[in-house]
């Protein structure tokens, strides 16, 4: 069951990122992605997630937003890491995403986790506001409105996993600076990982969102 859950979702991943990819052609300015790279990467982030559901990990109303995650995250990646920036049209239509699959899994969880998802949202938020205000050059706007939506899924799994993601993207992109002082290094994806880490296996925050 576990292998046949991880190869369904492999080859739904492998469809959703031919979307991704074709969306990150059609937006503003858009980027074209190295070939096959956002079909192979959502492919094996959605077998990971439904492998994992399949092993006893999250419950399958927790599922979709590990796969949305993931979806969203390739073609963010793909930009902030080709073209150094987080396009509006992907990082604003986030947070209605999240809102609703939020609500979608509040209807079945015995946590409270719009709260949770609220609080995450300020801090992650709040503090990358706060640093781009002292430091323009530290974050990116698109950083910024990415941190709203990423706080607010790991929160509502567990809103001390939140400042967790927050130093593990600050240590990733401080290591990919290191000796290369000056340099353009892309921030999101050092967001997006942990995010995807925490909503994609609970367990590793000591948090259940069920």
């Amino acid at each position: 069951m576990i292998g046949l859950l991880s190869l369904l979702g492999a080859v739904a991943g492998f469809a959703a990122g031919r979307l991704a990819r074709l969306l990150l052609l059609s937006v503003r300015r858009g980027v074209p992605p190295p070939r096959w790279w956002c079909e192979s990467a959502v492919a094996l982030l959605w077998a990971v997630a439904c492998g994992w559901a399949a092993a006893g990990g999250p419950p399958w109303w927790w599922l979709p937003m590990p796969l949305a995650l993931g979806w969203l995250a390739v073609p963010l990646a793909v930009c902030d890491i080709r073209a150094s920036r987080l396009p509006d049209a992907l990082t604003l239509p986030a947070y209605p995403g999240a809102a609703a699959l939020l609500g979608f899994a509040a209807l079945f969880s015995s946590r409270d986790l719009l709260s949770g998802a609220v609080l995450g949202l300020v801090i992650f938020a709040g503090g990358y506001l706060g640093i781009r205000a002292v430091s323009p050059a530290a974050l990116g706007p698109g950083d910024v409105k990415l941190a709203g939506s990423l706080g607010a899924v790991v929160g509502a799994v567990s809103v001390p996993a939140v400042p967790a993601c927050m130093l593990a993207a600050a240590v990733v992109t401080l290591l990919l600076l290191r000796g290369r002082p000056g340099a353009a290094v892309a921030h999101g994806p050092a967001m997006l990982a942990p995010a995807w880490l925490a909503t994609a296996f609970p367990e590793l925050t000591d948090a259940r969102v069920w």
